[in-house]
């Protein structure tokens, strides 16, 4: 299947480039480039750097691109390749990359093992395959990623070719100058009850708590209890509370009555469990 096909015809090398280990033709238009100019013959009288020769090999993209190159520059069928020919091929293009750059030599040459590596399988005999499946080819994953490589090339370069901000076209930028009289923008009565709406809601949200500091004398409430508690046996508890007269008076009347008893003025009394509870006065023995 190899035998069909050819490698690229190789042009005879000058006996100089040779002796100084100059790359050979490259895709069979120049040596290389000598300061952006391109070298199609080797100088036999002047010295060159070798520095200044760029390779044209550092301009492909990756070992794909480089594959891709090889196949679609010499028509060969991308789904029957030449595995010897494209093989050798991309052997001398690396030999090429690693007398100059060895970081990006390493690489190619994973790529180049894999070729080695299909080379070598198709050498073998064929796997049997099941009644009516092909037997698998060892270059179908190598196609997969070609083909798959080469749309991904061709969308980037449609997408390249498009008009792009900065590159191709400019933002215009105009400056329009404001009238000196501000135009205000027209209202509704409906914005207007809207607006309303909201800020009523907005205000009932809002309450306000106002505490007021009152004055108030336990001893003035105790002297008070004393009083409705003379001339009487006994007075029943919740007697001794004017509920008329706010909770801040019901608790200092609370406190007075407690202080009373504290101190032997009064006596609370009840009769049995959950009776009424009456108080009288202390009656204290000559």
């Amino acid at each position: 299947m190899d035998s069909s096909k050819t490698a690229l015809p190789e042009l005879p090398q000058p006996p100089a480039a040779r002796e100084t280990g100059l790359p050979e033709v490259v895709d069979q238009v120049a040596l290389a480039r000598l300061y952006g100019e391109p070298l199609f013959t080797m100088p036999h009288d002047l010295y060159i750097p070798p520095d200044a020769l760029e390779v044209f090999l550092e301009a492909f993209e990756g070992p794909l691109d480089l594959l891709l190159y090889l196949i679609r520059k010499q028509n060969f069928n991308i789904l029957d390749i030449p595995m010897a020919a494209v093989t050798r091929q991309y052997l001398t293009y690396v030999d090429e990359i690693r007398e100059r750059n060895l970081e990006l030599a390493a690489e190619y040459l994973l790529m180049a093992a894999m070729l080695i590596e299909i080379k070598s399988r198709m050498l073998l005999p064929p796997k049997k395959a099941a009644p009516g499946e092909e037997a698998e080819d060892p270059r179908a994953e190598l196609v997969r990623r070609l083909l798959e490589y080469e749309q991904m090339k061709a969308a980037a370069f449609r997408i390249n070719e498009l008009p792009q901000l900065g590159r191709d076209v400019l933002r215009a930028q105009v400056y329009i100058e404001q009238s000196l009289q501000p135009r205000f923008p027209d209202v509704a009565v409906a914005d207007l009850q809207d607006a309303w709406r909201d800020i009523l809601r907005r205000a009932k949200l809002i309450q306000h708590h106002k505490i007021t500091r009152e004055e108030l004398s336990v001893r003035e409430h105790m002297s008070m209890v004393l009083k409705k508690l003379q001339g009487r046996r006994f007075v029943e508890f919740e007697q001794l509370f004017d509920v008329t007269k706010g909770t801040p008076v019901l608790v200092v009347t609370f406190i007075a009555t407690l202080e009373l008893a504290k101190e032997t003025l009064i006596e609370v009394t009840q009769a049995e469990a959950y009776a009424p509870i009456y108080v009288r006065l202390a009656y204290h023995s000559a």
